[in-house]
């Protein structure tokens, strides 16, 4: 065998051995968490009504007006429930990302990570999901759905594979650019960290990019590529050519920015000591 044929042979054994992990974690949380069912379908409505509450404020803008910066009601509803299909994903994920200095660094449990012969990263995002945000990523399944309606677009097979790879590198650009700020806190040892405050920059990636002015529209495509999330993909789905190149580039935004995040990953593990408790 080459050298590039073992190398090809050992990425799609370690690929398949991670893919049975990741069955195994989330089986088994799930079952855990579907004991209390109560509990967890109580969980399930009220971040329905979360994101419920986002749509009626757009109803209520547009009940005053008919159009924003040239966006029709259909084309907002098209693209607030693009940004939710990949924002669902990553909220199921991104549990442990909150936790993470808390729990894992100043409480000790990284210690445990670290023996297991498992990426670190891998874990960490696995051994726990936030499951009813999945009803965000539904939800916004049925706006593009009704706007598709709306606003007379059709998607043939092609569009449909786009559309689910689009959104899945969404996810990923959420995800690696959580990854890269919870990685800080090697360095920044707080409880909270950095993460929430850039949090909520999300919500601007979820309304149109060009309503903002010259110095958020760098940022959120540059800085922190949110953009290239949700708004970038939702232009070309729509049918405006205006971004076509941005729209390109969104696979290659994702591939950079997992790479950077989990380059700043590993730098963080190597200057990371244990607690010794």
């Amino acid at each position: 065998m080459t050298d590039l044929g073992f190398r090809i042979s050992n990425f799609a054994s370690g690929l398949a051995r991670h893919a049975r992990l990741f069955r195994l974690y989330f089986s088994q949380y799930a079952k855990a968490r579907l004991e209390y069912r109560l509990d967890f379908f109580s969980s399930v409505f009220a971040s329905f009504l979360g994101t419920a509450a986002a749509f009626g404020f757009l109803l209520i803008v547009f009940s005053r007006v008919p159009a924003v910066k040239g966006w029709s009601f259909e084309e907002m509803v098209f693209l607030y429930g693009f940004s939710l299909i990949p924002l669902g994903v990553f909220n199921v994920l991104s549990w442990n990302l909150y936790l993470f200095s808390d729990r894992y660094l100043i409480e000790g449990r990284f210690d445990r990570v670290l023996v297991r012969p498992v990426n670190s990263v891998f874990q960490v995002l696995f051994e726990s999901f936030r499951l009813e945000s999945l009803q965000e990523s539904v939800t916004g399944l049925a706006a593009v759905a009704w706007a598709s309606r709306r606003l007379g677009l059709s998607f043939g097979p092609a569009d449909v594979l786009i559309f689910a790879a689009w959104a899945a590198c969404g996810a990923a650009i959420y995800l690696a650019i959580f990854i890269g700020l919870t990685a800080t806190s090697f360095w920044i040892e707080d409880r909270i960290g950095i993460v929430p405050p850039v949090f909520n920059l999300m919500q601007f990636g979820r309304y149109p990019l060009t309503i903002y002015d010259g110095w958020i529209r760098f940022t959120l495509s540059f800085v922190i590529p949110f953009a290239f999330a949700s708004f970038y993909p939702v232009m070309h789905f729509l049918r405006r050519a205006e971004f076509a190149r941005e729209f390109r580039a969104v696979p290659l935004i994702a591939a950079a920015s997992l790479s950077i995040s989990l380059s700043v990953w590993k730098a963080g593990v190597r200057r990371y000591h244990s607690t010794g408790s």
